[in-house]
């Protein structure tokens, strides 16, 4: 037993974090001093040969580790995974909301490590590196939510600096997220304690010269590629419609207003350099017809921006939202007249989406995005003749209408999945275009002018004054100020002057000679794929239960597969027990669940705009004859003949539902009344539970066949990282 368990405190050593023995509840709830005194494994060596540019990257986006999760734990929304007795795994508890273990972060560094870590050229990390604050018992605190933000940062660090293990070579680029402060959601305008508790943290990772700009508002850029390709860190924080602290982009002494001008302006220096730019955040900017994850006037001005500098701008990566979907920015949806002043939002009925969106509410805001995505104008291509454009239609004069060739109407934002267990564990390998660029140099080379900054260890980590800030009589007044202006708007709706110039700079868009930029035309540093990783967590866990419905009454009803989505997830083995006294999990490891490269339903040539524009098309496609439940929509062009379109359909059995009634002894008929329908139902219930009481009749079910998108299927598939089974998928097709 002495040395099983040396040998347990050396391997947590290696991982840098000193664990609890197995099932125990850490002693001390904050875990500064520990993460900050840890030792860390050194790196693995580099290998002689000079690093060069593979044309990968890195995205990992919301990690969660949660330092006070048990495995056989209960998974109860009581519990979190935290106390009890249950099926919570040892890597975490897959489709659950408990947050991720400390053996998941660590496991998934490891597999880094032995697999990508000298493949790739840079880290996007997309933010939401603490916790949620979801078990009464242990609230968060400052401590705990800057504690895990410093050891991942220390954790990625140690992983890819040189032999030396001072110097990194390859640049790290984070971002705030909604969980990284407390209360969550919530950051009021910098200079505050948080920012500067952040870029403390993450000195390594934010250029010198732009350092301060972050303590001023948590935004900056890293060039990547020097004088080739930025990375801009967005603070979506200031854009989020659910922070309190802030009030959009409206407002010229708003944070958001200030950071979508730092962004224009930077974009614009970024043009006159000749140099590319990826934008990433955390909250992504969905947007559908009755939802949204941004301020109205934070989305209209961020999607000016990918239209004016489409030449300047790749891609937008984000994560937040755990499910792996892509969002389409249409330039028709922009309303210049919201931005200038001159037209009001108050008939906007758009509502904010919730912070962690179940299954359900996940299905339902992916449906809405189908409807939108019907509206689409299809790109120019001509399927008989692979890689010709077709020609443009006529319009009502015989003269044939402009032909959007490289889809520049639109723009393309990618959210990738979750590293915390919410479905299965996920990340992403994104591969870009690397002609021209051999003799590049690195951005390893331009850090080592940089001079490293050292800061006292009493400096690193500080407790926060969380006390409300209390408005100046100055701001208060600019307050007022602006509610005035916004009143003064409204009155002034509908009238019937004339349209006024917009009293905000738009910015110019690319010179009519410019090309189409790397998001619309395969050139350098277009991104041509991607590879996603998994882990399957019901697999790697291995845990046996045994049913805990069974020792239920019997008149207790089982619960249903939607009665499950709507409550608090306990997982994949929730009402269950685990049959092994101790966890016995397989080895761990990530494996492809798809790749753009191979994917032969998706059939993605690259990453460009009009590569999703003819993914989203065909996702929103519906069978001309007997459509899905679901989504009722028909594609502009759907008159016209879809050559090629034979293949986005597959034959499925449907059953009917059975058709049940008693045989009761009163013989009454029911009424239709909905109080009737509901007791009769009551009724049938409870004579189902009895055995040997009034027969009861069924028909007989009748299977058909029905046509069903598969894309739709394969997309919603992977949305949800595998773990929802096709069987249930039809519920939402």
């Amino acid at each position: 037993m002495s040395l099983s368990r040396c040998i347990l405190g050396l391997a947590c050593l290696w991982h840098g974090v000193i664990a609890s023995p197995p099932g125990a509840v850490p002693s001390n709830i904050p875990i500064t001093t520990d993460l900050q005194t840890a030792t860390v494994a050194q790196p693995i060596a580099n290998s002689a040969a000079p690093r060069k540019l593979h044309g990968k990257f890195l995205h990992i986006t919301d990690l969660h580790p949660d330092q006070f999760y048990k495995p056989h734990s209960s998974t109860d929304e009581t519990d979190a995974c935290h106390r009890g007795k249950g099926p919570a795994g040892v890597y975490g508890a897959e489709v659950s909301d408990c947050d991720a273990p400390f053996a998941l972060i660590n496991a998934t560094f490891d597999w880094i490590a032995a697999n990508i870590k000298d493949d790739i050229d840079f880290v996007i990390w997309t933010g939401d590196t603490a916790r949620h604050d979801s078990d009464e018992e242990i609230p968060r605190s400052a401590d705990q939510v800057l504690g895990t933000n410093r050891w991942i940062a220390d954790k990625l660090t140690d992983l890819f600096s040189d032999s030396t293990g001072q110097t990194l070579e390859i640049p790290i680029v984070p971002t705030l997220g909604n969980n990284d402060i407390l209360p969550h959601n919530i950051l009021l305008p910098g200079p505050n304690p948080w920012l500067q508790h952040y870029a403390h943290l993450w000195y390594r990772f934010i250029p010198e010269a732009q350092r301060h700009g972050f303590q001023f508002g948590g935004w900056f850029y890293v060039e990547v590629i020097p004088n080739r390709l930025a990375v801009f860190s967005l603070n979506t924080l200031y854009f989020f419609d659910r922070n309190a602290g802030t009030d959009g982009c409206a407002s010229p002494s708003e944070p958001g207003y200030k950071q979508m001008e730092w962004l224009r302006i930077q974009l614009q220096i970024m043009r006159e350099r000749g140099m590319k730019a990826i934008l990433m955040g955390h909250v992504p900017p969905a947007r559908t017809e009755s939802k949204k994850l941004w301020d109205e006037n934070c989305w209209q001005k961020y999607s000016l921006w990918l239209r004016q500098y489409r030449d300047v701008i790749v891609s937008g990566l984000y994560g937040h939202m755990n499910i792996d979907h892509f969002v389409i920015h249409d330039e028709h949806d922009i309303n210049v007249g919201l931005l200038a002043g001159l037209a009001d939002d108050s008939i906007n009925t758009r509502e904010a989406m919730d912070d962690e969106l179940t299954v359900v509410a996940a299905a339902d805001y992916l449906q809405e995005l189908r409807h939108d995505w019907a509206k689409l104008e299809r790109p120019p291509i001509d399927s008989k003749n692979p890689g010709k454009v077709k020609e443009g239609k006529k319009g009502r004069k015989g003269k044939k209408k402009k032909t959007d060739l490289w889809g520049e109407r639109y723009s393309l934002s990618l959210v990738s999945p979750s590293i915390v267990p919410t479905y299965y564990p996920a990340l992403r390998i994104v591969e870009y275009n690397t002609s021209g660029l051999e003799n590049t140099p690195l951005w390893r080379d331009a850090a080592k002018n940089a001079l490293p900054i050292e800061f006292e260890q009493n400096d690193r980590q500080k407790h926060l004054d969380l006390k409300p800030r209390h408005l100046s009589h100055t701001e208060a007044d600019e307050d007022n100020e602006i509610d005035v202006q916004k009143k003064r708007r409204k009155k002034h709706k509908g009238g019937n002057s004339k349209p006024k110039e917009p009293d905000f700079l738009i910015p110019q868009p690319p010179a009519k000679s410019s090309p189409p930029g790397p998001a619309y035309s395969p050139q350098p540093l277009t991104l041509t794929g991607y590879t996603q990783y998994y882990a399957n967590l019901t697999h790697i866990n291995n845990i046996t239960t045994e049913d805990l419905s069974a020792l239920s009454s019997d008149d207790e009803e089982e619960e249903t597969w939607v009665d499950w989505l709507f409550r608090w997830r306990k997982g994949r083995h929730g009402n269950k027990k685990p049959t092994h006294p101790e966890p016995d999990p397989r080895q761990f490891n990530f494996e492809v669940e798809y790749s753009t490269f191979d994917d032969k339903i998706y059939k993605l040539g690259d990453l460009t705009v009009n590569s999703y524009v003819e993914l989203a098309y065909r996702i929103s496609k519906q069978p001309k004859k007997g459509k899905a439940k679901g989504v009722d929509v028909m594609h502009e062009s759907e008159a016209e003949e879809d050559e090629g379109d034979d293949d986005l359909f597959e034959d499925v059995e449907e059953e009917d539902e059975e058709e049940d009634y008693d045989d009761l002894s009163d013989g009454e008929e029911s009424d239709d009344d909905c109080d009737e329908e509901e007791l009769e139902t009551e009724t049938l219930k409870k004579h189902d539970k009895k055995k040997g009481k009034n027969k009861r009749k069924k028909n007989k079910r009748k299977k058909n066949k029905r046509k069903q998108n598969k894309i739709w299927t394969h997309f919603l598939t992977h949305a949800f990282v595998s773990t929802v089974e096709k069987k249930d998928l039809k519920k939402f097709a």
